[in-house]
């Protein structure tokens, strides 16, 4: 679990963990979401981090790994401390979509990131043909595979912005509720 130091500060810091196939939008994300106006994306060789302020006074580090196969198999060494597993899916590419549920389902299974609440982001709803958010919640077995912790799926579009918000108000839900869960248990422990 990231860094929560709720005695000391009233602004808490939690870690974002954006991953998804190569092309599926996360660095747009991410660069849409930091506000900022002019950017260009490449495929990400390595990895972006961006601290990003929420309404609820989280500052959120949001750690976007590249999705290209050779990058992939490195995902696992990024899971550690994780509060929260964004998932970003191309809904419209139906060749990768298979190899990204795969992945999904490897990613899923780090033990870092066991109990951690996932957010999969439906991305590219603005393109004609884009499987919609009921589509992809059943194509990646969204209850079978995260049934044992909190999960949901926003459909996006990472261009306009459209979804992104919504999306990171149940990321910032998910931390409150995780960490209050996990401080509770702490706390249980300490009385006894």
């Amino acid at each position: 679990m990231g860094t929560w130091n709720s005695k000391s500060s009233k602004v808490k810091q939690a870690r974002v963990l954006l991953l998804g196939l190569d092309f599926s939008g996360k660095s747009t994300i991410l660069y849409k979401l930091k506000r900022i106006k002019d950017f260009t994306t490449i495929p990400t060789i390595g990895f972006n981090v961006e601290m990003i302020e929420t309404e609820k006074n989280i500052n959120l580090t949001v750690w976007d790994v590249g999705g290209q196969s050779q990058m992939r198999s490195l995902w696992d060494h990024y899971c550690e401390n994780t509060d929260v597993l964004v998932y970003v899916v191309d809904s419209t590419d139906q060749k990768q979509l298979e190899a990204s549920r795969r992945e999904f389902e490897l990613i899923l299974k780090n033990e870092h990131i066991r109990n951690v609440p996932v957010v999969l982001l439906a991305n590219k709803q603005d393109l004609p043909g884009a499987f919609t958010a009921e589509d992809i919640t059943r194509k990646f077995k969204m209850k079978k595979n995260c049934g044992d912790r909190d999960w949901y799926v926003q459909p996006c579009c990472a261009i306009s912005g459209d979804g992104l918000a919504d999306g990171f108000k149940k990321v910032t839900e998910f931390i409150q509720r995780y960490r209050n869960s996990a401080e509770a248990t702490w706390a249980f422990f300490r009385q006894n």
